[in-house]
């Protein structure tokens, strides 16, 4: 005879170790990120901190969630049959950490495209997978049975549905834009091509894990879809600072380029305007201008486009 704990907690269990995992990777992207660009804005330093904050707050929760009925209340079979105050903030912490990453990757496409109708069809599926999010936690408190999750699934559909049209429409805009404006920079076509992998790879796999969570939430009465749930929030935050500290990448593979010669100039400024940026030659940086030194005679002393320098003007972050 299966235990009590199998159809709730188990998945929750499960759950909990991918996210404990996903957390220790979010922390060291994080020291890494500090370590490697200590030029960044000193906004976008505070809201990679706000990140780990949350991140970190949302694991205690988590924890909290399989800790408390397993050892503290072990035995007691209302704990492994209905859900507590914890984890009915999961899915509001969840989507807190979505929006916010899902809001840094909308200004991109914002900057990158100038489609004002495109970035309003973004929003309006955000809030969606806002309003979807909270309603879930809510619901959770209302009806905290784990087998009854199932009365309030119209709630999470809106939720995962708002999730996955925004994480898509982010991917297919920035990879649609990179690659149209891609001719238009030679030079730094392996670059973008990276851009583009790199894209593609972290909003695919934020896609297949949130349809899976909803295929077997609506197929499945047993829990086992909180396998997939309880790590999303870490895999958003994960997937940001990836984007952020593949910079590092894109610079050291600027010198093997081998059109990288015609981005040097002799005692010449070489200025990235907006209008560059919207065509796809930077994406992570700041809008900057600095001067370009020859890469024959002092290879060391050339600053890659992709590197965080410090500015010269003022600028904006993307």
């Amino acid at each position: 005879m299966d235990s009590p704990a199998s159809p709730s907690l188990g998945p929750i269990f499960i759950g909990m170790i991918l996210n404990i995992f996903l957390y220790g990777v979010m922390v060291a992207q994080i020291f890494i990120y500090y370590n490697t660009y200590k030029k960044d804005r000193p906004f976008l330093k505070l809201f990679v901190g706000f990140l780990l904050l949350a991140d970190t707050l949302s694991s205690i929760f988590d924890i909290a969630c399989a800790y408390i009925p397993l050892v503290v209340n072990s035995g007691n079979l209302h704990d492994l049959e209905f859900a507590s105050w914890l984890f009915a903030t999961e899915p509001a912490m969840t989507v807190l950490l979505a929006i916010m990453v899902q809001i840094f990757f909308k200004w991109r496409v914002k900057v990158l495209t100038g489609n004002t109708y495109l970035v309003c069809f973004i929003v309006f599926c955000a809030i969606c997978q806002v309003c979807g999010g909270l309603g879930t936690s809510i619901a959770v408190g209302v009806v905290p049975e784990y087998v009854q999750f199932q009365k309030f699934e119209a709630i999470v559909i809106v939720w995962i549905i708002g999730a996955v049209l925004t994480d898509t429409t982010i991917t297919i805009a920035l990879v649609w834009r990179l690659k149209t404006h891609q001719h238009r920079f030679p030079t730094t076509m392996n670059r973008l091509n990276k851009i583009i992998r790199l894209t593609v790879q972290t909003g695919l796999v934020m896609t297949v894990v949130e349809i899976v969570n909803l295929i077997l939430f609506l197929a499945d009465d047993t829990g086992i879809h909180l396998i997939f749930n309880i790590p999303l929030g870490r895999l958003y935050t994960n997937s940001l600072m990836s984007s952020l500290n593949s910079r590092t990448g894109w610079t050291d593979g600027a010198a093997s380029d081998g059109n990288a010669s015609s981005l040097a100039t002799h005692g010449k400024t070489l200025q990235f305007t907006r209008e560059a940026v919207r065509s796809g030659l930077e994406v992570f940086i700041d809008i900057e201008e600095h001067e370009m030194t020859d890469i024959v005679d002092r290879k060391q002393s050339l600053p890659s486009p992709f590197a965080s320098v410090e500015p010269t003007r003022k600028g904006q972050a993307i």
